[in-house]
């Protein structure tokens, strides 16, 4: 039969509670952290990773449509090459 200790039960209820704490304070510094990083990085004009991948589809896309009229314009200068030598 085991006796129940009052020490060892304080001393337990008291690491508990101490845990808790822990678990708290590191909590409130996690968002701490993060709520200084959002503020430091929202102060360098940093660009978030969507605006970088929207910025650069619409770069793609020009280039492409750039690509698409210069053809057309070479060929388009070909003909006209080609009517007047008639």
């Amino acid at each position: 039969m085991q006796t129940r200790n009052p020490f060892f039960e304080d001393l337990s209820r008291l690491m508990t509670n101490a845990m808790g704490v822990a678990q708290g304070a590191r909590e409130e510094a996690q968002t701490a952290l993060r709520g200084f990083m959002d503020r430091w990085l929202a102060d360098r004009d940093l660009v978030t990773r969507e605006e970088f991948e929207a910025v650069a589809a619409m770069a793609r896309k020009a280039r492409e449509e750039n690509e698409a009229l210069a053809a057309r314009l070479a060929a388009l200068e070909a003909r006209g090459r080609d009517e007047s030598a008639d």
